[in-house]
């Protein structure tokens, strides 16, 4: 059979009432004084039946729980009442803990609505609305040239920017000596005639200083105007 319980216009069971009775009279939770809170509890079943309130059997329970171990307590060894009373005192923390939690989710909790997930429906993907030829045309040229952009450019586009010819210095050494003739000078700037772009004139310098110095061509003169020969040692 279901428990029945029993709410008075004040309290919630018989720990809101004692939980009332120590915040009243600003009495220790952790040490309860058992004679004084049991005749104010006393008081208030009778007020209750004065008023003939439905008492439940709850609070006639803790009447008589507290009956226990206040004559526990007369008796020479009560550690067993002390014992009762630090369970009592165990439970109306808690219970207090309980209280408190639950006011503060009353104040962001609702009970009052209902929520449920969200159904399930297929998207419509079709494109529903309709535009003028006058507003298209603009938006079908901008996506394009949008379009446009993203394509990477050819290689073409870069020929003049990255592109050389590789010319090895290699190929301009034996370039240099050829035009080296045993025995005879030639002007430095003579070395460079033949260069078609500055891949060749850079590869023809390199080559020149690596004649020099391996010691197979040597300077005469200073400057532009200076002469090359093919040493013959």
């Amino acid at each position: 059979m279901e428990k029945l319980s029993y709410k008075t216009n004040v309290f919630e069971g018989p720990l809101d009432l004692l939980l009332h009775l120590i915040e009243k009279n600003k009495l220790n939770i952790y040490d309860i004084l058992i004679s004084e809170l049991l005749d104010q509890y006393m008081e208030q079943i009778d007020i209750m039946q004065q008023q003939d309130l439905d008492i439940a059997g709850e609070f006639l329970s803790m009447a008589s729980k507290l009956i226990q171990i206040k004559s526990a307590m007369l008796l020479p060894k009560y550690e067993e009442a002390e014992e009762m009373r630090k369970e009592l005192s165990g439970q109306l923390i808690e219970y207090r803990k309980c209280k408190r939690v639950a006011a503060m989710l009353s104040e962001r909790v609702s009970f009052d609505s209902y929520c449920r997930e969200p159904s399930k429906i297929k998207a419509d993907m079709k494109y529903k609305r309709i535009h003028e030829p006058d507003y298209l045309i603009p938006a079908y040229l901008s996506a394009v040239g949008r379009g446009k952009i993203r394509i990477p450019p050819p290689k073409d586009a870069f020929s003049g920017i990255v592109a050389r010819r590789i010319v090895s210095v290699s190929s301009k050494i034996y370039g240099v000596i050829r035009k080296l003739r045993k025995g005879e000078s030639r002007p430095y700037r003579e070395m460079f005639d033949d260069a078609e772009d500055k891949s060749e004139l850079v590869a023809t310098f390199l080559a020149i200083l690596e004649l020099i110095k391996g010691k197979r061509v040597r300077v005469i003169g200073d400057g532009e105007d200076c002469e090359l020969v093919l040493n013959t040692n």
